[in-house]
């Protein structure tokens, strides 16, 4: 059984770094992608379909049912691969997402982007800028190792404004742990979001915020390990 980890927007595999470490300590084979758009394919378009395609390769290198853990961006992408490739999932584990994509929500983005985008460095600057003072120096240096992608914006809004992730949460079998920063703004629908899960759990990380993983890599990574050991030795689970 292994892991694969699903990156935020703008960001990359990079942030993954604290996760890797602590699945590779447990002996858990891991890969993190690149989404398109991001990272080392940074000249690509995003799209939804080759965000899932991107999983299911590295859940099929990986072989047999894996723990696919997304945050964010991942984390609705985590999703919909769950939705449209159950025979590849042996666990889901969906991280600051837990708010529907509404139009008037995508549409704040959009207008907010669009003048970020402006910018005579495209909002570089305001972007690591915020990084550092959010995160401390080594958080904000793992989120920004791969490069920020300053121009996926508009191709990701587009592509999760047509998500309906509580329709995709419903199809999914395998067991999902929902997992929030107390502080995350991203937590609004949490509660329809376990309502969804046929096998649905909720972990609330105290005072962490949207990028949970991140700000509390620790934490995060113990329900990480827990997920992954779950989905590996599932008889055990349901005893415990």
């Amino acid at each position: 059984m292994g892991v694969v980890l699903v990156h935020g927007v703008r960001t990359s595999r990079t942030m993954w770094r604290p996760q890797v470490e602590a699945l590779a300590r447990a002996g858990v084979p891991a890969i993190a992608v690149d989404l398109p758009g991001h990272g080392t394919r940074a000249g690509e378009r995003f799209t939804l379909d080759g965000a899932v395609a991107t999983v299911a390769e590295a859940a099929a290198d990986l072989g047999g049912p894996v723990l696919v853990a997304g945050l964010s961006l991942g984390g609705y992408v985590a999703i919909a691969h769950a939705a449209r490739h159950p025979a590849q999932v042996g666990g889901l584990l969906a991280a600051g997402c837990c708010t529907v994509p509404r139009r008037v929500l995508v549409a704040g983005w959009s207008t907010l982007a669009r003048g970020i985008g402006r910018l005579p460095d495209r909002g570089a600057w305001l972007n690591d800028a915020f990084a550092r003072a959010a995160l401390g120096a080594a958080a904000a240096a793992d989120l920004g190792a791969g490069g920020f992608s300053l121009d996926v914006m508009a191709d990701v809004l587009r592509e999760v404004g047509s998500l309906d992730p509580l329709a995709e949460l419903a199809r999914v079998t395998a067991p999902v742990w929902l997992v929030n920063g107390t502080f995350d703004h991203f937590r609004a629908d949490e509660r329809r979001f376990l309502a969804a899960c046929r096998d649905g759990r909720l972990v609330l990380v105290p005072r962490a915020t949207h990028l949970v993983s991140v700000v509390a890599p620790v934490a995060f990574s113990r329900v990480l390990l827990q997920a992954a050991d779950a989905v590996a030795h599932p008889a055990a689970a349901r005893r415990g």
